[in-house]
């Protein structure tokens, strides 16, 4: 595909996490952009400032009438969808976001390809933070907002390009990148892309793209990254222990760091020079951020949705704040995922004081064989459910607080609702 011979770029589902990069790169390249979504947001309103136009809902009327259109779908977006069913029946030339990345990219001298099933979004944060203050203007693409940044991607000079690359759809497999990342391999939307072995096939062949691997080992990852003739199985403790300094970093983050600083050294910057920038990362939105502090509570808001990420989640914040009462508002993500990992998740949320449920963000699927009560019944008496009424959780949560105590909103759907809410009370 060359990407130059299209005038126009219509995004369907742009306010996905994966797709407003997406569109600021292509508008920074001057490119006409449009793009439409089932909801207003953050993200389609940072895309309105631009000077984007999008339009809030689906609807075959939102296609652009130039011919000369190229049309981008979030994976989100089903065939069936009124928009991408009419810009099909028009002949209209699409892709999913992760297929047009692989093209996108693949117009830059030097890719670092980011992967794994946890920690990427951070990873990624930080290699291109680290390569911005070494004077590189690196392209990116993140799929978050990392604190105090305003945009999630960005086209830059034309020569290094950063990526996270999501294994949830398959399309990793179309992405070529000189440095590959993979910073864990683990069975994590395996029920998208058809079992654990494909999944498995997909990080090989996401791996096999690359020139250069560097990855976490683990007996799983080795054997799956086995046949690489170019790769780099990092010691993450030994790595990690170089951020031991970093008191408000939980574990995980220190390995993501030191995951960070591996990469950018394969991309030729000096390893003291990264280890320093990587320091003054400021975060990801939603990773263990402190979202407000009085004397010994403290408000704390995660991403975690599967079991590894709870229990390092979890672990963090135990070593954070030690001898704190730790209360979870946990909110399952997706149905097929608290249907296999329910016991997993139960496991790890009974390391926490207490725990409150609030019904499963559905995402892609509107229904399923497990639910948030199942859930509470598995973890026990420490645990109780609760309807996912923001300001009335958010008055509950108020009134039976503790002096010292961490409560952690933790989940990846729209809990971060309740977080403004508890900010608007306290």
């Amino acid at each position: 595909m060359d990407i130059k011979s299209y005038k126009n770029y219509h995004f369907i589902g742009c306010g996905g996490a994966g797709m407003v990069g997406l569109a600021l790169i292509m508008h920074e390249k001057g490119f006409k952009i449009s793009g439409s979504d089932l909801k207003s947001s953050v993200n389609t309103e940072i895309l309105t400032e631009e000077g984007i136009q999008v339009f809030i809902g689906h609807s075959s009327s939102n296609l652009p009438k130039d011919e000369n259109t190229f049309i981008i779908r979030s994976s989100a977006i089903s065939e069936e969808n009124p928009e991408f069913a009419a810009a099909v029946s028009a002949g209209m030339p699409n892709l999913r976001r992760g297929e047009f990345l692989a093209e996108l990219a693949a117009s830059y001298d030097l890719v670092i390809a980011v992967a794994g099933c946890h920690g990427k979004t951070s990873v990624t944060g930080i290699v291109t933070h680290i390569l911005k203050e070494c004077g590189k203007n690196p392209g990116f693409m993140v799929g978050g907002k990392v604190s105090g940044w305003k945009y999630s991607g960005t086209a830059g000079n034309g020569k290094i390009f950063v990526t996270e690359s999501d294994e949830s759809d398959g399309t990793q497999i179309r992405l070529k990148s000189n440095i590959a990342i993979v910073n864990n391999v683990e069975d994590d939307h395996s029920w998208n892309v058809g079992g654990e072995d494909i999944l498995y096939r997909n990080f090989a062949k996401f791996a096999e793209n690359s020139r250069k691997l560097i990855y976490g080992p683990s007996p799983l990852a080795d054997k799956v990254f086995a046949s690489h003739r170019n790769k780099t199985a990092l010691d993450l403790g030994k790595l990690s222990a170089k951020f031991a300094d970093m008191k408000d970093w939980g574990g995980f983050q220190r390995i993501n760091a030191s995951i960070a600083v591996e990469a950018v050294a394969a991309a030729g910057i000096d390893r003291k020079d990264a280890e320093k920038h990587a320091r003054s990362f400021p975060g990801i939105e939603r990773r263990m951020s402190v979202r407000y502090h009085k004397s010994d509570f403290y408000l704390i808001e995660d991403y975690a949705h599967h079991p590894t990420e709870v229990s390092a989640s979890i672990s963090a914040l135990r070593e954070r704040f030690p001898g704190h009462l730790l209360r979870v508002v946990f909110q399952p993500h997706r149905y097929a995922r608290l249907e296999k990992y329910i016991d997993q998740l139960a496991c790890e949320l009974r390391k926490a004081d207490e725990v409150i449920v609030v019904p499963v963000f559905a995402a892609w699927s509107e229904k399923g064989k497990a639910s948030s009560e199942d859930l509470v019944r598995k973890i026990g008496n420490t645990a109780k459910s609760a309807d996912s009424d923001w300001p009335m959780l958010a008055k509950l949560l108020i009134e039976t607080k503790r002096k010292k105590e961490v409560l952690a909103i933790v989940g990846a759907g729209d809990i971060d609702e309740l977080i403004v809410e508890l900010i608007g009370s306290l």
